[in-house]
């Protein structure tokens, strides 16, 4: 299978027999080809669900410095920092699980940019935001064109155009917590062929002492005319962080004395990625078009870290020079988590519009292939960066595996126009295979242990829409959720065997309306629930944490999203601009559904059924029921709203509040803390950020300046690996000039 795959995936992008000469066009009006979740935010009035499209108020407006920032405007996505830059998001969307985003598709123009999608879809990296032109977020029916996960949503970001006429842009920050930040982006288009240009350099400390990041990317996209219908876009980019940055949080000891406070200074993240993309598009005809996209990247993350949590201190205690904390940086070891991904992947979409513009039909294959290969390598001191002596029972190499992944998929959506209704159903089919090597040899088998097996999912979806006005939209719709499980987790390191860790599915409803009540007021409202018959989570209770999954089985997420945006300068006409927008949660339910039970204690914590509530090894721990509990990292309500004002040449500036509601750090919904910091609540949080722009035309030049976090609260972000802090205030001024 993996030959044909191969092979398959080195094929050249299609090309078309050349055009009749009635159908010429001019050559330099290129129709670049792009994959889009939903386009234009005018593009939401098509899609059978609930979206956002997160444009220039998003990215530019409020000056957002983190990922964190920008996603908060999305309703229904609850997004938690981690170092302080959002270098490795953790996006959860309406109550599911935020660690990793593993339940999150996340793409870059129309194609996935994760470790690993299939086999390891975690967000270890993650894409310059300043990059992007706008982002993208779907939830509903409409998603399941682009997979392999649909639980929760997709979010895609979309890289700027290539200006028609040579221009450019730099801009330059500086702030507090040692940051800077600068970007030049320089294109334009010279018959028929463009070409643009995005390079940036960012560096900070993160939220903590002894915590930063060097950040470093380049981007290069080309575009060109293949003749009259037909046009092809390459990409290619490169992404270089260096990072002194640790896996492990504070004891609840240490939060009390210092909250930003990093015992682990000597714990570095190196992250290299690079990659090629091209976009093929042919018009096949007036009304079909064929967009073809190829896509090959590389990662190394290598994460050298002395704990993975805070119940280890540090994680080789039974190491005579480990005696503790105390020898934490002297001569206690390491370890290094060294990781390299290669995924390559071939995607034809078809798109057809007949019957007067009354039947769509988006149609295609995906083929995709990805390799991990990972290492476990312990260093004999701090500062180690290689394996110490085999003769030191906590060094040298612990982990050497190779996991592979292979898929195809094929999907089709078709939408039906009839008057008002528009019907829209797709159905998509996941076919995956998984292999696992342990190249670590043993007695029986000096060639190591190896483990496959397979995994095929039908994925069906329907929505309806309803133009109850030519200004309100009304839409339902039903879709099955799907996400594969890791590699890791449904084959045994040990045996090779299939392990008991099923896909996530669900089954995900919504129903609401999209209207636009005159110029410069528009709205969306959503009511949904997502039935789980198995969602996974992180078993986060106690040791092994962030890093071990389980099945939960039966969830249940009900909730309603809202959506505001309004301008009084489009309503009104007014010289002066006072512009509103909200983004609301409310999340009443996210429980545990079923009979299932917590193992608590020393030796870590599983969620389990009733079937294996009696097997806990060694019986070393305490069985607690978690049907009906709250499911972690689920706030009941999430609220961004800010209030901007626009002169009418000059100065602009925005106020925005930010509130997460209280949320549980376990699946046993503790209200007490316990020593290591990982079990507990976490508290409810407001938070105010200011920014303010000045255009400056006789310079073409925009001044502007922002405060983070302005109350300087220190609040929790994360108990997963112990407590973790939220960015302290934090201030930046800049400017930008474009050419």
């Amino acid at each position: 299978m993996r030959s044909i795959l191969v092979c398959l995936l080195a094929l050249p992008m299609s090309s078309l027999p050349a055009q009749t000469p009635d159908t010429l066009r001019d050559p330099s009006a290129l129709r670049l080809p792009a994959v889009e979740v939903i386009g234009q935010a005018d593009g939401l009035s098509r899609v059978p669900g609930s979206g956002v499209v997160l444009g220039r108020a998003a990215l530019q407006v409020g000056r957002p410095v983190t990922l964190t920032e920008v996603l908060r405007m999305a309703p229904g996505v609850n997004i938690r920092d981690e170092e302080g830059l959002s270098l490795r998001p953790n996006i959860g969307i309406r109550g599911l699980s935020p660690t990793r985003s593993t339940t999150v598709l996340l793409l870059e123009d129309g194609i996935p940019f994760t470790l690993a999608p299939y086999g390891d879809n975690a967000s270890y990296y993650h894409p310059a935001f300043e990059r992007f032109d706008r982002v993208e977020v779907l939830k509903g029916s409409g998603q399941i064109l682009f997979g392999p996960r649909t639980v929760g949503g997709v979010i895609n970001y979309v890289t700027p155009a290539i200006p028609e006429h040579p221009a450019g842009r730099v801009e330059l920050t500086g702030g507090s917590r040692g940051y800077t930040n600068a970007r030049l982006r320089f294109g334009g288009t010279w018959s028929g062929a463009g070409l643009m240009v995005d390079v940036g350099r960012k560096h900070a400390d993160g939220s903590r002492v002894a915590v930063g990041s060097t950040l470093l990317d380049g981007t290069v996209k080309a575009a060109m005319s293949l003749g009259e219908r037909q046009s092809l876009v390459l990409k290619g980019g490169y992404h270089r962080e260096r990072s002194q940055v640790t896996y492990s949080g504070l004891t609840e000891a240490e939060w009390a004395t210092d909250p930003f406070a990093n015992p682990f200074r000597n714990d570095s993240m190196l992250l290299d990625r690079a990659g090629f993309s091209g976009t093929h598009r042919a018009e096949l005809g007036t009304a079909i078009t064929l967009t073809t996209a190829g896509y090959a990247y590389g990662i190394t993350r290598h994460w050298w870290r002395q704990s993975s949590s805070s119940a280890e201190r540090p994680n080789d205690a039974s190491d005579p020079n480990c005696g503790g904390m105390a020898n934490l940086n002297t001569t206690c070891g390491n370890q290094g988590r060294l990781r390299s991904y290669q995924v390559i992947g071939l995607e034809p979409r078809l798109r057809a519009d007949f019957a007067q513009g009354t039947h769509q039909l988006d149609a295609g294959v995906r083929i995709h292939y990805e390799v991990q290969d990972r290492e476990q390598v312990n260093g004999a001191f701090p500062l180690a960066r290689t394996a110490g002596p085999s003769t030191d029972a906590n060094s040298g190499i612990a982990e050497d595996n190779l996991r592979t992944n292979s898929a195809i998929a094929a999907f089709a959506q078709h939408r039906v126009s009839a008057g008002r209704w528009g019907v829209t159903g797709g159905l998509r089919l996941e076919r995956i295979w998984f292999e696992r090597v342990n190249r670590r040899p043993t007695a029986s088998d000096p060639r190591g242990i190896r483990g496959e097996t397979s995994l095929t999912e039908l994925i069906p979806g329907v929505g309806v829409t309803y133009l109850a006005r030519s200004d309100v939209t009304l839409f339902a719709g039903v879709h099955r959720g799907f996400a594969p499980p890791r590699t890791e987790d449904i084959i045994s390191n040990n045996t090779g065997d299939v392990v008991e860790l099923d896909a996530e599915r669900s089954w995900n409803y919504e129903a609401g309306l999209r209207t636009r009540l005159g110029d410069g007021v528009s709205a969306e409202a959503t009511v949904f629930a997502m039935d789980f018959s198995n969602q996974i989570i992180p078993a986060s209770v106690a040791g092994g944490t962030g890093a071990t999954l389980t099945s939960a089985g039966r969830t249940m997420h009900q909730g309603v999203e809202l959506a505001v945006a309004a301008s009084a300068r489009e309503r009104w006409g007014w010289r002066h601009d006072l512009s509103l927008s909200v983004a609301y949660t409310w999340l009443p339910v996210a429980e545990f559904r079923g009979e299932r039970f917590a193992f608590i204690g020393t030796g870590g914590s599983d969620v389990v059924d009733k079937v294996y509530a009696d097997q806990d090894a060694g019986g070393t721990r305490t069985r607690v029921s978690v049907t009906g509990n709250r499911l972690p990292y689920a706030p009941r309500n999430l609220l961004t709203t800010a209030l901007g004002w626009t002169a009418p040449a000059g100065p602009e500036l925005r106020i925005e509040a930010v509130h997460i509601a209280s949320q549980f750090g376990d699946p046993v919904n503790s209200l007490i803390t316990v020593s290591d910091g990982q079990q507990g609540p976490v508290p409810a949080v407001t938070l105010w950020n200011v920014a303010a722009n000045w255009f400056v035309p006789a310079l073409n030049v925009t001044l502007f300046g922002s405060v983070k976090n302005v109350l300087d609260e220190a609040y929790i972000v994360d108990r997963t690996r112990g407590l973790l802090p939220g960015t302290p205030r934090w201030a930046q001024v800049g400017a930008s000039h474009s050419f």
